[in-house]
């Protein structure tokens, strides 16, 4: 055991788990650079946020179960907490991105045609 009163493989552990978080992170970032327009821009960041928040919220279930001998499971209200707003939001910028391509006319895919039975 160390100071913390962690055993040495669970702090070896945690490690593993959150430079895991940070890698992907760093990934997502890359991705974010390296495309080329808004729409393909928001795909990277988000996968790799969400892979990279498990792996934080894993670490920090591993450490605080050994930490305080039960398990802990409070950590998992993050993911909860992005599986609920991280596809909400993205959808609100792609919406909005979207709409204001279309009066920029840039090049973004024209508004679905109305359907034909509810106009007569």
């Amino acid at each position: 055991m160390t100071n913390s009163g962690l055993l040495l493989w669970t702090e070896g552990l945690v490690a593993l788990l959150l430079l895991a978080g940070g890698v992907l992170a760093l990934t997502g970032a890359i991705g974010l650079l390296r495309f080329g327009d808004f729409f393909q821009r928001m795909h990277p960041p988000a996968l790799a946020a969400t892979l990279s928040a498990a792996c934080v919220t894993l670490a920090s279930i591993v450490h605080f179960s050994v930490l305080e001998q039960q398990l802990a499971l409070y950590p998992l209200l993050i993911n909860a907490l992005l599986a609920i707003t991280t596809p909400v939001t993205t959808v609100l910028l792609a919406r909005a991105a979207l709409s204001r391509g279309r009066e920029a006319a840039t090049g973004v895919p024209p508004p679905l045609a109305a359907d034909e039975t509810s106009s007569e």
